[in-house]
């Protein structure tokens, strides 16, 4: 496995980003490349470590140890061979996944694990650069038809691994281009969208017929596609978002983060916004309530429309800088995460639950808040106020950032009549498959929200129980 001794002679040395003055000032994405020779470099660190935790902590079962000694070897063909066995968009998941590889890895013990995200990601640009990535239609075909529905990674996932199997496979987009949670959800920052574009005309190539523009269940009968194809499969995300019932939410300057997100990726993609429909940061004092990705985004996006203020808080208590007894390695890390838009300039906060929202003349203009504790009895955690603790805290526009709950059930699931979880996701078979014989699902509509990598897995398994289904 790449230098037995690696990971004594050479430490872990990441990319790094750009410096802040230069990246907010554009929407170009942030993180750096190291040169070849420090690639490799870094790449030998991957020891012999006789049980490669990383597969456990691995999503999508990356072969993370073997492509890393072919990285270090510079064989960067057979290195993406190996990448892309198990993982069909390693260009995203290199980018944007937060790698429980790397908190599994069992140098992360001295918590230096090996850079295997940002590994991956080299070996994918470099084999996009030297042509080893091509498409690669199938030589036979099924004659199977299939539709899937959604084009985020769930979805791009399974119609590329059905399309590998033979069949025929449509992948139907309510919105304008094909990407889903990656194109509108995420900006151009962490990943550009150049990078979407590039593996979608590839599957195109390939024989996948992308249709955009089209909302099943609205402009197309959900029905129609149960009775014309001979699978269906539903990967629509779960895009409910979390709601907070306090007085003061339909003011103006209230907004939900993916309203705020999806507008300004249209405005990079060069779609001109309505001026009274735009939601802008510009000069205001912005309050980002929820501390996930989802609401970092909101921070990184709001600095860059240049915001007067960005705050970010967050209910949950503050998550401990080390691992706590109750949570040992290799399990993912509980710990506090700092993103690149953190280190931006923002102020964050826990321990706060939102009260009330304040206005003058119907536009929010601060909000109160007051501070919780989380106590733990019998096994759950309960959580109290802190006696007068209320505080206003002056914001101009507000970003509700608290999260997914399931998908949208308003529309194809309610017309299909398909069967729901206790908590309103698509409730599946071990297969993926839902009450409907020929209708399968994946990704966050079954799950609820979580990470593109478990998207991409999910999508890959959704395929294989649909391609078994077929035959």
């Amino acid at each position: 496995m790449a230098d037995p001794k690696g990971f004594l002679k050479v430490k872990r040395k990441d990319a790094g980003y750009r410096p802040v003055h230069e990246r907010i000032a554009d929407y170009s994405e942030v993180e750096q490349v190291l040169n070849t020779e420090d690639r490799r470099l870094q790449a030998s660190r991957c020891m012999d470590c006789g049980i490669p935790f990383c597969h456990w902590g691995c999503p999508v079962d990356n072969l993370i140890p073997e492509w890393n000694d072919k990285l270090y070897k510079g064989d960067w063909k057979s290195a993406i061979d190996l990448l892309q066995s198990t993982n069909n968009f390693p260009e995203f998941t290199g980018r944007i996944c937060p790698a429980p590889c790397e908190h599994s890895c069992v140098l992360n013990i001295d918590k230096e694990p090996v850079t295997i995200r940002e590994n991956e990601v080299a070996i994918v640009e470099k084999a996009f650069a030297e042509g080893y990535i091509t498409a690669n239609p199938p030589t036979v075909r099924t004659g199977k038809n299939i539709a899937v529905i959604g084009s985020g990674p769930a979805g791009m996932a399974a119609a590329d691994q059905l399309n590998k199997a033979g069949h025929l496979v449509t992948l139907f987009e309510r919105d304008e281009k094909a990407g889903g949670l990656l194109r509108y959800g995420i900006p151009d920052f962490k990943l550009n969208k150049c990078t979407i574009d590039r593996r979608l005309h590839l599957m195109e190539e390939e024989g996948i017929q992308i249709k955009t523009g089209i909302e099943v269940g609205k402009d197309i009968e959900g029905k129609d596609l149960v009775n014309s194809y001979d699978a269906v499969c539903l990967s629509i995300g779960a895009m409910q978002p979390r709601d907070l019932s306090v007085p003061g939410r339909d003011l103006d300057g209230v907004h939900f983060a993916m309203e705020f997100l999806t507008q300004q990726n249209r405005k990079v993609d060069g779609q001109e916004i309505p001026y009274d429909a735009r939601i802008s940061a510009k000069g205001r004092n912005v309050l980002v309530i929820g501390g996930g990705d989802t609401g970092s985004d909101c921070v990184g996006t709001s600095i860059r429309q240049k915001a007067k203020s960005v705050t970010q808080i967050e209910i949950l208590p503050k998550p401990s800088v080390e691992r706590e007894s109750d949570n040992p390695w290799p399990y993912y890390g509980k710990i506090l995460k700092t993103t690149t838009s953190h280190h931006e300039g923002c102020e964050r906060r826990w321990g706060l639950s939102t009260l009330k929202f304040n206005d003058f003349q119907r536009r929010v203009v601060s909000v109160d808040v007051e501070a919780v504790k989380w106590e733990n009895i019998n096994g759950s955690y309960v959580m109290k106020t802190v006696a007068d603790s209320t505080e206003t805290i002056k914001a101009d526009l507000v970003l509700l950032a608290m999260g997914f709950i399931h998908p949208m059930l308003e529309g194809l699931v309610s017309e299909l009549e398909l069967d729901l979880s206790d908590r309103k996701n698509i409730k599946v078979s071990d297969q993926h498959q839902t009450n409907i014989g020929n209708v399968f699902a994946a990704g966050d509509a079954i799950s609820g929200a979580s990470l593109v990598v478990n998207a991409i897995a999910s999508g890959r398994r959704v395929a294989k129980s649909i391609d078994e289904y077929l035959k």
